[in-house]
Parts: structure tokens; sequence; C-alpha cells
């Protein structure tokens, strides 16, 4: 099963990247909104919910909605190494329209949704910075859509990798609805990588070797997670970055680590102590 999607951009702003049934995916669709100066594109929302991330630039966002409209610009943000996001989760049952006067770049994250829910603007004094793990495992997470913003299956974030440090380290699966060890949510991956012509690796493998897939990932790769262990390195010397969307029936996050490496967690106590 290939889970590796390359971004070709299409004709106009927006470009599907993976949609919902490929890869076994159940819930995410995922696409880029891609101005290259003045332009606008706008959409109906019925039956679905979505988050909007600014990866790069600045826009006026305008949300139509039963509870009222929102109108908000949106940035800057140089890029995405450059600082934490500017988001906007919109709810079924409204429609929005986003404005650039210049180039700006824009992840547009959907799933089915039948809550009834409010427009909700997440600026970047909102997003939540934790960093995980030690030594060559050490990562900065940036919770964006969490369990603060009232949504239906959606979680988002984004991870920043070092040069040459690992993430989802131990690897861990949402695979199986077993709370409260384990609860199922599907994944899906959008890379940036610093400076660009740089690289990094992705691993999806479940315990069997049923599903055992590795990725050299480049800049503005997608990697589509049905289900299994899925770790990422940094190459050497290169700043990784990936915006990550979770879905799942309960939306709620109980990750279980991989076996073999769960002892990683364990000594990074010591770890943190000698280093």
């Amino acid at each position: 099963m290939n889970l590796l999607y390359k971004y070709n951009p299409q004709e106009g702003c927006y470009t599907s990247i993976v949609k919902r049934g490929e890869s076994d995916l159940e819930y995410i669709d995922f696409g880029l909104l891609n101005f290259k100066g003045v332009d606008s594109w706008g959409e109906t929302v019925a039956d679905e919910e979505v988050a909007l991330i600014l990866l790069s630039g600045e826009c006026e966002l305008k949300i139509e909605h039963d509870s009222g409209e929102v109108n908000k610009f949106i940035g800057p943000r140089s890029n995405v190494f450059s600082g934490k996001a500017y988001s906007a989760y919109i709810p079924k049952d409204s429609r929005y329209e986003i404005r650039a006067e210049s180039p700006a770049e824009i992840a547009v994250c959907k799933a089915p949704s039948e809550l009834k829910s409010e427009p909700t603007i997440i600026t970047p004094e909102e997003v939540k910075v934790k960093v995980v793990g030690q030594h060559n495992w050490r990562r900065q997470v940036h919770d964006i859509i969490d369990a603060d913003v009232n949504a239906r299956h959606l979680v988002i974030g984004e991870t920043f990798n070092p040069p040459g440090n690992w993430s989802s380290a131990p690897p861990h699966r949402h695979d199986y609805e077993n709370p409260p060890e384990e609860c199922e949510m599907e994944e899906v991956y959008f890379f940036k990588i610093h400076p660009e012509q740089g690289f990094g690796v992705q691993r999806v493998y479940t315990d069997d070797l049923s599903l055992n897939e590795t990725y050299t990932i480049a800049n503005n790769d997608t990697v589509a997670i049905p289900r299994g262990y899925h770790p990422v390195a940094a190459g050497p010397g290169y700043q990784l970055y990936y915006l990550w969307m979770l879905a799942g029936e309960n939306r709620i996050l109980r990750p279980k680590d991989d076996p073999n490496h769960a002892w990683l967690k364990f000594c990074e106590p010591i770890v943190a102590e000698i280093t």
C-alpha cells in the first residue's frame, strides 16, 4: 500500500492531496491553498468540519454561520519555522471565504461532521507548546485544534524536529478502540523541510509487519497513516516540520507505544539528568 503523496499543484488556488477513502482513510480529507498574489477562494461547508492552518503569508477570513459572521485578519507568518500558527475551525452548515493580497499558503483539513458547533479562531497565543523526548528524539509539539475546540473528529497540531532528531519516538500507534489504553484514530502528516533541498525519513508499520513502509520525505510531501506505528526522522543538517491531523469516532488521544521500543520513554528522566 502506497501512503506517500507528492504535491502536484493543480490549476487554481486549491490542490487536493489526500481524499477521504484513499489509503484506507475513513475521515480525513486534506489539501493546500496556495495564493500567488491577489486572489480569493471559498466554499460552503455542509456535512463536514474544516480546519484552516496558515502555513505562510497573511489573509482575510470571512465565515458565515447561524451564530453570526466572523471577519478576521489572519497572519502574518513568514513560514512554518518562524513561529506559531494562526488557525480557524469552521463547523458544518457554514460558508467561508479567504482573500489574499499577497502570497499565502494554507492547509485545509476536513472530516465529516454532524456536530452543531461554532466558528473558532485560534491565535498563536492560544497554541499550546511542549517539548517532548530527550537527546536525539527531542522535539517541539504545538497543539492547535485540541479538546478546547468543540470539534467532532479533528485533532490537529504541528511538530518540529531539530536536524537529525526523531519524533513519534518511541513509535506509537492508535489502531484499536481499547480505552483507556488505546483509542482508534487515523492520521495524516504534511511535511516542510528547511532548507528545502533536505530530506527526512518516515516509517509506517504494524506489529505483524503486514504494513511495513519506509519513505524518504521531501519538502511538501504528505503521508497517510491509516494504522500502524509511525516514527519520523529529520536528515542531518535539516529542520523538519510536519502538520499532523488526527480523526476518530471518539476524538480521544490514547496512543500505544511499540513494546519493543517503549523503554526509550522510561529512560528519558535519566537522560535528562546527564545531559
